[in-house]
């Protein structure tokens, strides 16, 4: 059986041209040529100027359109890590916790782990639920809708507890996550829940955060 088990919730829970013509003017004198004077005739071929350069037509960025019943979420946008995360400073291991949280709803909708996966380290456990559970759920048709995590708040007193090794508190909640089956039947939803507290312990190396462990404060009974 695929786990139902989301990160926050327990199981069941888009040329102008320009021609000039200059007329022949011709000098004469009536009965003859006067010694001296020539006629003389001038003309010249009309320039044209070089055609106007095309404005390149810009390339329309498809549009996001999320999931619901109808099938899975389009063209959904990936989370960019801010340049002030990328800081081994309070303030970039607090925008560091923010955009972590927005690499698990990426994958929830994309169920793509990617972006997760390249901001946690090797021992999160909670990133491994989170791969779990949308690996299993974007599979042979089936899809996530929902679950979104809506970061409340974040704290960090920025002292360093092992090597390069912060922690950091955060309240978060999550929005209702559907699990849709490929005949587009509702397997389950769950309720979204009040904010719940977390803390995440966080490693920089190689001027990278990443999430070492992310836990909550007290076990969901």
């Amino acid at each position: 059986m695929t786990s139902r088990t989301s990160f926050f919730v327990r199981k069941r829970v888009c040329a102008v041209v320009l021609a000039l013509s200059l007329v022949p003017v011709t000098a004469c004198t009536a009965g003859g040529t006067t010694p001296g004077a020539t006629a003389s005739s001038e003309s010249s071929s009309p320039t044209a100027p070089p055609p106007p350069t095309p404005t390149p037509t810009p390339t329309p960025t498809a549009s996001y359109r999320p999931a619901d019943a109808s099938g899975r979420a389009q063209n959904v946008p990936v989370p960019v890590l801010p340049d002030a995360a990328k800081a081994e400073t309070k303030e970039g291991l607090e925008a560091f916790a923010r955009y972590w949280y927005s690499t698990v709803t990426y994958a929830y909708e994309a169920g793509d782990v990617s972006a997760l996966e390249a901001a946690s380290g090797p021992s999160c456990d909670s990133c491994a639920r989170v791969r779990e559970v949308v690996q299993g759920w974007h599979s042979e048709g089936r899809w996530l809708a929902g679950g979104k995590l809506v970061v409340e708040g974040v704290q960090s007193r920025f002292v360093e507890t092992g090597r390069a090794e912060y922690q950091v508190l955060i309240q978060v909640r999550q929005e209702s996550l559907s699990y849709y089956r490929a005949d587009k039947t509702l397997d389950e939803k769950t309720e979204p829940g009040p904010a719940v507290g977390d803390i995440m312990v966080a490693t920089y190396e190689s001027g990278k955060w990443k999430a070492a462990t992310v836990e909550h404060l007290e076990k969901s009974k």
